[in-house]
């Protein structure tokens, strides 16, 4: 949450100023997407914002995918609006 609000803070944002946060499910270490989704969920709850979750693999006929294009593209795929499914790496 420390590297959230650092990040927000040097954009000049708020949590309260943010309506919809997308974050990647997979793939990665077990540990860092854990946390990831638990502060998520956290912020959803306490704040309302909604999420998406996706992953790459999601868009793999996408080609080249750009962040900026994320949006974009769960709605394109139907990405399902605060949904967890992580994928986990051994």
């Amino acid at each position: 949450m420390i590297l959230i609000n650092n990040f927000l803070n040097s954009k000049k944002l708020a949590i309260n100023n943010i309506s919809t946060i997308y974050v990647s499910r997979g793939p990665g270490s077990f540990a860092g997407i854990r946390n990831s989704l638990s502060i998520i969920k956290a912020i959803h709850i306490a704040k309302k914002v909604d999420y998406y979750c996706f992953s790459f693999k999601d868009f793999i006929d996408e080609g080249d995918i750009k962040y900026e294009n994320i949006p974009k593209l769960c709605n394109k795929f139907n990405i399902k609006k605060n949904l967890i499914k992580p994928i986990y790496l051994s």
